[in-house]
């Protein structure tokens, strides 16, 4: 059980973990900053808009997982 306040209790499984709670935050914001963009998917540079989309939702994974890996570490 983890006391986030003096009189309220929530289980460890319930608590929002760093590992999802960072990546949505980003994913949201990828979100935002596509529709910011979409100026230059008009103007055809697809590769451009795309590709840094998908730099982008990598780079995401790679930090969703490194921090499944640290909490992981940190609860063994």
């Amino acid at each position: 059980m983890v006391r986030i306040h003096p009189k309220i209790k929530i289980h460890e499984s319930m608590k929002l973990k760093r590992s999802t709670t960072i990546p949505v935050l980003l994913l949201a914001y990828l979100a935002v900053m596509s529709y910011i963009g979409r100026g230059e998917l008009a103007a055809g540079n697809y590769l451009f808009y795309f590709g840094v989309i998908g730099v982008t939702l990598v780079c995401i994974v790679l930090l969703h997982f490194t921090l499944k890996r640290r909490e992981r570490k940190r609860n063994q």
